[in-house]
């Protein structure tokens, strides 16, 4: 991945491969969201007249040499300069960001219809999708904090859907309710989406949804609408790997969500270091570990609304495994696109160089995607024979 990514940043540099032929026009100036690129950046309020910059796609570089390099504003209009993109002050340069964000997002949305990935199933059309959420903070002591939602396929690892909004607010926080859901749609979240209105919110969409199981958000109830506990059943998996299934339903005021518990217990090693965890937390906070808690804490459990039918106890338990992949993809956007770290100037600027830095995943993203294709000197093999043929 960090190889693709350097190639992507090359690209926005010098536009070009060693051989002249051009590798960004397969990303960028051949692909269909980077078709009319003027007037796509003309609708979105980023660019009234090109003062300084001969096209939109010159711009567009620039504003990547600021975001994919990690360039200063003074030093990308150095190197813009230098790599004939044209040339500006660096305070027309930050106008040209806080302008962009609209059409940065309006390119990443266009790629994401790119990105779309085809899931081996049981059964056609079903889609396996990991949401969640990350935070990124402006620096200093009063930066603002961004959060970042974000939903990736399973098997092919790509977007989606992103949306982009502040930390602090009603209806901002981790909820299925931020994520477009279709009939058919198996999600993955985790405890932090463990609430009724997600699971009533995903029913009513017909899609179906596996969640860490959160004892104090989520109430349970048996077939029976008694409240139902898990913690008096739990001592019956008294070995290392024992799993266990009960059905259970989440009560709503309109309709009753029908699901079921999943429980596996963990071994001796890790449940020691689960409380651990638990006991060094609650000594920074001053506060007494609950019993429950470390009870909890010797299971891993969760919540799902999957046919029982297709999925067995132990089936749901090594899905949930997966969902460890978008903790991956959020430690390659914060490592390797550095998308933890956003220069502070104001909120407009701060979601440019964000939807900016999703840009550069994207493109990396397809880079990958069409790797097998492209030969090592830089353009797709079908493109080189058919010059040859052509010639012959």
């Amino acid at each position: 991945m960090l190889v693709w990514f350097r190639a992507v940043s090359y690209t926005v540099r010098y536009g070009k491969c060693h051989d002249g032929k051009c590798l960004g026009g397969e990303l960028a100036g051949g692909s269909k969201p980077f078709t009319g690129g003027g007037e796509r950046a003309r609708a979105c309020g980023a660019v009234a007249r090109l003062r300084g910059f001969a096209a939109s796609e010159a711009l567009l570089r620039a504003l990547l040499l600021h975001v994919a390099r990690g360039y200063s504003l003074r030093e990308t209009v150095v190197q813009a300069k230098a790599a004939g993109l044209g040339e500006v002050s660096d305070v027309a340069l930050l106008k040209r960001v806080r302008k962009a964000e609209a059409w940065l997002r309006e390119l990443c949305l266009a790629l994401l219809g790119e990105n779309q990935v085809s899931v081996p199933a049981r059964e056609p059309g079903r889609v396996l999708r990991l949401v969640d959420a990350t935070v990124v903070k402006e620096p200093g002591p009063t930066g603002s904090l961004w959060r970042l939602h974000y939903s990736l396929q399973i098997p092919g690892l790509g977007c989606d859907f992103f949306a982009l909004t502040p930390t602090a607010g009603a209806g901002v926080g981790e909820s299925f309710l931020r994520f477009p859901v279709s009939a058919g749609d198996y999600i993955l979240g985790d405890a932090g989406y463990c609430t009724p209105a997600g699971v009533e919110h995903l029913s009513r969409q017909g899609a179906y949804g596996l969640v860490r199981f959160n004892s104090g958000s989520l109430p349970l109830e048996s077939r029976r609408g008694q409240r139902w506990d898990l913690l008096p059943r739990m001592p019956s998996l008294t070995e290392a790997g024992r799993v266990g299934e009960w059905p259970v339903g989440v009560p709503e005021p309109t309709r009753r969500v029908e699901g079921r518990l999943c429980a596996l217990r963990k071994s001796e090693q890790c449940i020691l270091q689960a409380h651990r965890r638990l006991r060094r937390r609650a000594s920074k906070t001053g506060k007494q570990v609950q019993p429950a808690t470390l009870e909890y804490a010797k299971y891993v459990v969760v919540f799902t609304t999957f046919p029982r039918q297709e999925f067995t106890a132990l089936e749901i338990l090594q899905c949930y495994r997966v969902r460890w992949q978008i903790e991956l993809v959020f430690k390659r956007l914060k490592s390797l696109a550095q998308l933890g770290h956003l220069p502070k100037y104001d909120e407009s600027s701060s979601r440019a160089w964000l939807y900016g830095k999703m840009l550069v995943a994207l493109l990396t993203q397809k880079l990958v995607r069409i790797g097998r294709a492209i030969s090592p000197w830089g353009y797709l093999l079908a493109d080189a024979e058919s010059e040859r043929m052509a010639r012959v």
